[in-house]
């Protein structure tokens, strides 16, 4: 009989030597504490460094650790759709490879499903969730950026949530599969794209404060923001022509 964990944790990697050895070692020693079943899908995503290589060695110590380890880049929101479907947890939580939020944000996150939410996904910014705090502010360029991302976001796609880029969500199993098996987009404009998915399809999302640790090596760049701001206006013209109803 197929075993389904309570907790799947995905974490999406491209070229994350210097890091993931880290954040395994965080998110095991976490879930080792937890008096639920869980498991851990490290999805590599084209990486051409070492990453492979580590989480590998990592699965001796870790029992529950599987690796998916694709050979070409495809993106964030392509590694993490291929994650949210193969894993097998009644709740799929998807996090950065950085550990830039903590897998002991899941603590707040539990109790809403254990009243039966459905989307439960973590926020940097105070006005959706008090007590959001950010470790260390961005550059005043990226906070330009987005900015008014947000407000492209909020007349486009997704009202109501100030920050919907945060690599902290969550999903109930069912939910998870009918939404990631819709989503297209592959690359940073995922998660708008699953948010907008979740309100069309009546979900409730709730949301938590998070303490966010910017990372000084991020690989997310000016011209990302520039692409995710092409992906908003992708999925809004998906949804007006009905495009995920078939």
């Amino acid at each position: 009989m197929e075993n389904h964990p309570y907790l799947s944790v995905i974490i999406p990697a491209y070229n994350e030597e210097k890091t993931i050895s880290t954040t395994l070692l965080a998110v095991d020693q976490y879930l080792q504490k937890q008096n639920f079943e869980s498991e851990i899908l490290l999805v590599s995503d084209g990486s051409t460094d070492k990453t492979a290589e580590i989480v590998t060695d990592f699965q001796r110590s870790i029992k529950d650790l599987r690796l998916i380890d694709y050979k070409e880049n495809c993106g964030k929101g392509w590694a993490v759709r291929q994650g949210m479907l193969k894993a097998k947890g009644q709740v799929r939580l998807f996090m950065d490879a950085d550990n830039a939020t903590t897998v002991e944000h899941f603590d707040k996150m539990k109790p809403y499903f254990d009243w039966g939410a459905n989307v439960v996904i973590g926020s940097r910014e105070d006005r959706d969730a008090k007590g959001a705090k950010q470790a260390v502010p961005q550059s005043h360029l990226k906070q330009l950026m987005g900015d008014a991302g947000n407000l492209l976001i909020h007349l486009f796609a997704v009202r109501g949530i100030r920050d919907t880029q945060c690599g902290f969500k969550a999903f109930s199993a069912a939910v998870a599969e009918n939404i990631f098996s819709k989503t297209k987009i592959n690359r940073w404009g995922f998660d708008i794209e699953a948010l907008a998915l979740a309100n069309k399809l009546k979900y409730k999302i709730e949301i938590i404060p998070v303490y966010w640790i910017n990372n000084s090596d991020s690989r997310v760049h000016i011209k990302d923001y520039l692409m995710t701001f092409k992906e908003l206006l992708q999925v809004w013209w998906w949804f007006l022509t009905d495009v995920y109803k078939s």
